[in-house]
């Protein structure tokens, strides 16, 4: 994928990389064929190997000469199961089942099996529901007696070890943040990663916890709100005035909620994570199928495309290229259904949020200013000045045909837009550039990469004090030539 082929897309891909992406030139590959972001999951693997796929997807991306943007998924309280004797049972409907907290860890058999999460004597009760395996498994609470929760089985099948076990409706009390958690954050801030997601947040106080744990170790990675719990419904609107962006995470989530609700609360996620001006990404078996086979299903391709049309800033791939056997087509594919979704929403950008009310800032005025302007003017591109990203980050607000080239000296600020939807990165130092030859410097830019031509019209924000973070405050409206 070129440069130029890569701005034909504006919903971001991430990525999650593993042992099948270990290979450097698999990385490399992936690059090319449009990955924008890294996922690294702190659920697997130690330290010193996330460090390791971290060092190495950034090489990749310096050798492709692509920014990449890096996150780092924190693993949560993944509630599980212990383990069976023989490694598995099969469980038929209808059949007595206990959850003991106090049983060997593996000592599980065609009864009873241990349960990791202490407190589960606690938070359940006779009449609820319990999903084990991501929900293939149901089981109904017929009563607890002291460390044991005697179930009956709803829904039958194979049950193997350390499965996961979810509560229907939500009501699980673990924190979303373990002592493990807490460790990887300090790893993340160490090797300048530029998203943390905090899996199973429940409320504002969990991402709060983040952020100040991050500041702790000096981190500036921007924190994303996994929606996955029950509670994270219920708390939506709070978590999303102190996260930087959302991830509608469908497999906890559909679990909890009933798969039957999972699309409408996708949507709902979605249009509200857009009102409070946040990044939302939709993620979760969008192209399952491609850990085994070489081309997508088309319920996959319509679950992606759908994803798009939502309005999701980005779309992740998780065990189809940490796992997979095709990551590299993997991501090939779901870059070719981003541009066909993409082309039904031409010419259709959606009138600015907020425009009748105050803006919270200059920035914000800007942004919608130029936003306004294009959507009359329809420029072929609009190029903003940036240091920490923000203008960009309220343009990309905005859902437009028109590309945001966000021009900037800053490392991580250009690593951080790759996750913005229509924002693409451009490496320019204003500060080395004199008022009268910085005009010909952007245009020359853009020519040479093949994104505009002589004689279009473009629209540049910037500020009066060059390499100032916070300071735009112009919008101009330029013919690209040769000279300025």
């Amino acid at each position: 994928m070129t440069n130029k082929e890569a701005f034909l897309r504006r919903t971001k891909i991430v990525g999650t990389l593993g042992p099948a992406t270990d290979d450097p030139a698999v990385m490399a590959d992936m690059v090319r064929a449009g990955l924008d972001v890294a996922r690294i999951n702190f659920s697997h693997g130690g330290k010193d190997e996330q460090r390791r796929r971290i060092l190495a997807i950034r090489a990749a991306a310096e050798s492709v000469g692509r920014p990449i943007g890096i996150l780092a998924d924190l693993s949560g309280p993944k509630i599980r199961i212990e383990s069976f004797e023989k490694g598995r049972i099969e469980l038929a409907e209808g059949q007595a089942f206990a959850l003991d907290t106090a049983l060997d860890p593996t000592a599980g058999n065609e009864r009873e099996v241990g349960c990791a999460y202490k407190d589960l004597i606690k938070d359940v009760k006779s009449g609820d529901t319990l999903l084990l395996a991501d929900g293939y498994i149901v089981l109904e609470v017929l009563s607890v007696k002291g460390t044991r929760v005697e179930c009956v089985t709803r829904a039958g099948g194979e049950l193997s070890n350390r499965k996961g076990l979810n509560k229907q409706g939500g009501g699980l009390s673990a924190p979303a943040l373990t002592e493990k958690d807490l460790e990887y954050i300090q790893l993340a801030a160490e090797m300048g990663v530029d998203f943390l997601a905090v899996s199973f947040a429940r409320d504002a106080a969990d991402i709060r916890r983040a952020q100040s744990e991050l500041r702790k170790w000096r981190g500036t990675a921007h924190v994303v709100a996994k929606i996955e719990r029950h509670e994270a419904i219920d708390n939506l609107s709070d978590i999303l005035s102190v996260a930087d962006a959302v991830m509608v995470a469908r497999g906890d989530l559909g679990v909890e909620m009933g798969y039957a609700a999972l699309t409408g609360l996708q949507k709902t996620i979605i249009e509200q994570a857009q009102a409070a001006n946040r990044i939302v990404i939709t993620a979760t078996q969008m192209m399952e199928s491609m850990i085994q086979s070489p081309v997508p299903t088309r319920a996959e391709v319509s679950d992606v495309a759908n994803a798009v049309l939502d309005g999701s800033d980005a779309v992740m791939l998780s065990a189809e290229t940490a796992a997979g056997k095709y990551p590299v087509k993997a991501v090939q594919a779901m870059s070719e259904v981003i541009v066909g979704a993409e082309k039904y929403q031409l010419g259709s950008m959606r009138r600015p949020r907020r425009m009748d009310g105050p803006f919270l800032n200059t920035e914000e005025a800007i942004a919608k200013a130029v936003m306004f302007t294009a959507q009359h003017m329809h420029p072929r591109a609009i190029v903003a000045l940036t240091e920490s990203g923000l203008t960009p980050l309220w343009m990309s607000r905005i859902r437009t045909d028109i590309p945001i080239f966000a021009f900037t000296r800053q490392e991580v600020t250009r690593s951080r837009v790759t996750l913005y939807r229509g924002v693409y990165p451009v490496l320019f130092d204003v500060t080395h550039s004199t008022p009268s030859h910085m005009y010909e410097a952007i245009f020359n830019q853009l020519l040479t990469k093949g994104l505009v031509e002589l004689g279009d019209q473009i629209i540049l924000t910037k500020g009066d004090l060059s390499g100032v973070q916070g300071g735009t405050n112009s919008m101009q409206i330029l013919r690209v030539s040769r000279s300025a």
